[in-house]
């Protein structure tokens, strides 16, 4: 707990953190607002073949993740990266000499913040879309608490999976390139020939597993596969990272 602590502590003392803060609130507001703006124009509009109909507020609130992500990502690597390049990861692991210790109290600091975070975004985009959306939008409470809530949980588990990398790669840059094409230029590469074992390669992705989780899929398989993915690629990734403190040097 103690562990637990310190990490908290710093996370919440260094200036990355809030600007981080401040940017997934700023990019999830303009997201949601433009997303919420297409669909109201897309029914108003003189092309009938554009009508999207009414939409749902947590559909809105889910397709404005696609960009919110990677100030979270960001938050993520940080938490680790920021201590790498100023050396106090020496003080850490002279505190906590155990490195596997020292990297789940972040994971779970890092979880914590993100999921918290997730949260706030997701009621920020919803608060957001509902007016612009008008008459074409609808905003039941349950689905739309629900929705939010898988936001936090994709969200979270993305954060780790940062935080995971970066313990191995150690560079912010590199880290975040590695997590843009895992979770994005990879899956889609391999989904535009449409070539049937390529999409099921891509299928198996962070970004692509969490897209079905967070749009409650059945097909190529259920939402709980999906988040189960997700889950394994952040696990494997704090593997990783644990992997690379023990055989390196601070």
């Amino acid at each position: 707990m103690n562990t637990i602590g310190a990490e908290w502590t710093k996370v919440w003392s260094v200036r990355s953190t809030w600007w981080t803060l401040l940017a997934g609130l700023l990019v999830t507001a303009a997201t949601a607002g433009q997303l919420a703006i297409y669909a109201a124009n897309a029914n108003t509009n003189d092309d009938p073949a554009d009508d999207p109909g009414v939409v749902t507020v947590g559909s809105v609130v889910i397709g404005s993740v696609e960009l919110t992500q990677y100030a979270v990502l960001a938050l993520g690597l940080l938490v680790i990266t920021s201590e790498f390049t100023s050396g106090t990861i020496r003080t850490t692991l002279q505190c906590t000499p155990s490195r596997g210790r020292v990297l789940l109290a972040k994971a779970a600091v890092t979880g914590a913040v993100t999921f918290a975070l997730g949260l706030l975004l997701g009621a920020v985009g919803a608060a957001v879309a509902r007016p612009v959306l008008g008459r074409w939008g609808t905003a039941p409470a349950a689905e739309t608490l629900a929705d939010i809530a898988a936001v936090a949980v994709y969200l979270a588990l993305v954060g780790v999976l940062a935080l995971g990398l970066a313990a191995a790669l150690r560079s912010a840059v590199l880290t975040l390139t590695v997590l843009v094409a895992t979770l994005m230029i990879v899956p889609l590469s391999l989904q535009e020939p449409d070539i049937e074992v390529l999409n099921r390669i891509a299928d198996a992705f962070p970004g692509v597993a969490g897209a079905h989780f967070l749009a409650g899929d059945t097909d190529p398989y259920p939402a709980a596969v999906g988040l189960l993915l997700l889950a394994g690629w952040s696990a494997a990734a704090l593997a990783l990272g644990r992997f690379a403190l023990r055989r390196r040097d601070a």
